[in-house]
């Protein structure tokens, strides 16, 4: 089942919009404020999850009451987290997230490390907005150029060191190399897309890739 979660960030209506075109959704959750962009565009979610102490007042009673999952304000976790594993417990088989970033960076590095959650359930998961697509990687990735995000791709080690990266098909290839995240951080920024197939490999540990475009 793919499921799309919309949560808070800084999102624009048109770009949320572009989600809902070809009908690819099977699930559609709003985490909190996200809710707002997906009122704007009357779209009504499967479900709504949240605090909802940033939600705009009143806007939730234009919605059934058992599509909404109210969580306590003192809590130990994000609305974002909630939604990620309320889509895992419903039967996300891949999961999608907009909103996810914008000018709070503490909540944009926690959201991608969020993205442990699926990852660690073998769900691929990605995070995007209108210039990235953001995921987890932890094993042997391959990347065509006809479905890449933009030409741009970056590598940024999230575990402490990841072994054995190889890249082809990239203006700046790897062969074998180990990148720690204390000493490498940014051996792996801005690599260009070369070949209409591109090859990551990695012999272990976790690797951020953003995919962007200008």
């Amino acid at each position: 089942m793919k499921t799309l979660i919309i949560t808070g960030g800084k999102i624009s209506a048109d770009f949320a919009l572009t989600f809902f075109e070809n009908k690819e959704y099977d699930c559609v959750i709003a985490a909190d404020k996200g809710l707002e962009v997906l009122d704007k565009i009357c779209i009504k979610p499967d479900y709504i999850i949240g605090d909802f102490d940033s939600l705009e007042a009143g806007i939730l009673s234009g919605y059934s009451k058992d599509r909404i999952i109210k969580l306590n304000p003192e809590k130990d976790f994000t609305d974002t987290e909630a939604a990620i594993r309320l889509a895992i417990e419903k039967g996300a088989d891949s999961v999608t997230i907009i909103g996810a970033t914008g000018n709070r960076l503490d909540h944009v590095l926690a959201n991608i490390s969020l993205l442990m959650i699926p990852l660690e359930a073998g769900i691929p998961a990605y995070i995007s907005d209108e210039n990235n697509r953001i995921r987890l990687i932890d094993k042997n990735t391959e990347l065509k150029r006809e479905n890449c995000f933009g030409d741009n791709v970056s590598l940024i080690p999230y575990s402490d060191e990841v072994t054995g990266v190889t890249l082809k098909g990239f203006y700046y290839p790897l062969n074998n190399k180990n990148i720690s995240r204390f000493k490498e951080l940014s051996l792996g920024i801005s690599n260009k897309i070369t070949e209409d197939k591109c090859i990551i490999k990695i012999k272990s540990g976790i690797l951020i890739m953003i995919e962007s475009r200008d």
